[in-house]
């Protein structure tokens, strides 16, 4: 695709396809939200709410007085959004699903998200192959933590521009298929999760769209050891740090959740009330969002946004 905007050559395809992402990009956090009434069956104009937001910004933030410790709660939202190739990773639940609380199980607590410690910049999946890329995932908040616990999220569409506008090349280093390298994983049976490299920056060769795998972790995460790799991997380090105006931190309080192309995401350190636990669903998937064909025959009706 040598139109796409996410190829070096492409300059003015990248340049129209920036000044709109730009101009169209959400301002505030509250600009994501979209009020549903029952996020298990959404009206015509919720869905279309939702895509609007996930085409401009690669994410949305559902808003519902549903309070149910419900699992199929993320599954029929993001059946209605075009998500079907679930991605049951080893911790999730034997429907798919992971159940993100502080855990008191000894093969879950050496994993930080089923901890009440601060996680930093990632994208879901970072360490997976380039056939099972996270491309999407719903988060669904049940219960909140008594303190702390917000999000900070960048569309990494907008990452992607940043790291372009300051260097090309930065882009060209991380778009080589040996630039971030995750390490092996073992556990007492040998090796639990073989070495894994690849590009921070890829185009998804049937649909044309850009696909983000990132962390900010240093101690699991091997770049590239030359100095243009390096340099752009400091640079996205001190874009995601500085918080700059795109940047939205929020806190899914019950009934919230999140539905994103895999957006570059945070979760700041938590208190938990030992009655009541912090509770989120996260489903993930190997689509991205999109509007499904059988959509269409939903009701129009008036969005609650």
């Amino acid at each position: 695709m040598d139109s796409s905007p996410f190829h070096l050559d492409s300059v003015a395809a990248y340049q129209r396809w920036r000044d709109a992402k730009r101009a169209t990009h959400p301002a505030q956090p509250r600009d994501l939200v979209v009020n549903v009434a029952d996020p298990r069956a959404l009206s015509e104009a919720e869905v279309q709410a939702l895509l609007q937001r996930c085409a401009t910004a690669n994410m949305a933030i559902y808003r519902s007085l549903v309070r149910d410790e419900d699992k199929d709660i993320p599954l029929q939202m993001a059946r209605q959004l075009g998500l079907h190739r679930l991605d049951g990773n080893w911790l999730a639940d034997e429907d798919g699903i992971s159940q993100i609380q502080v855990a008191d199980q000894s093969g879950k607590t050496a994993f930080i998200p089923y901890t009440n410690r601060a996680i930093r910049w990632h994208t879901d999946g970072y360490y997976h192959p380039q056939s099972r890329h996270i491309r999407a995932m719903v988060l669904h908040c049940v219960r909140a933590a008594l303190a702390g616990g917000e999000n900070a999220l960048m569309d990494h569409e907008m990452a992607y521009i940043a790291v372009r506008e300051a260097n090309p090349d930065w882009v060209r280093a991380l778009m080589a298929p040996d630039a971030m390298t995750i390490p092996e994983r073992l556990d007492d049976d040998g090796v639990a999760r073989a070495e894994q490299s690849g590009p921070v920056f890829s185009v998804d060769p049937d649909d044309g769209m850009l696909h983000m795998r990132y962390t900010a972790r240093t101690r699991s995460v091997v770049w590239k050891d030359d100095a243009v790799t390096r340099a752009a991997a400091a640079f996205l380090q001190h874009l995601l740090e500085s918080a700059g105006p795109r940047t939205f931190r929020l806190r899914l309080e019950p009934g919230m959740g999140l539905v994103c192309n895999n957006v570059l995401h945070d979760r700041a350190g938590f208190v938990d009330d030992a009655r009541q636990p912090r509770l989120l669903y996260r489903a993930r998937y190997l689509d991205r969002v999109r509007r499904p064909a059988w959509a269409a025959s939903l009701a129009p009706t008036e969005a609650r946004s």
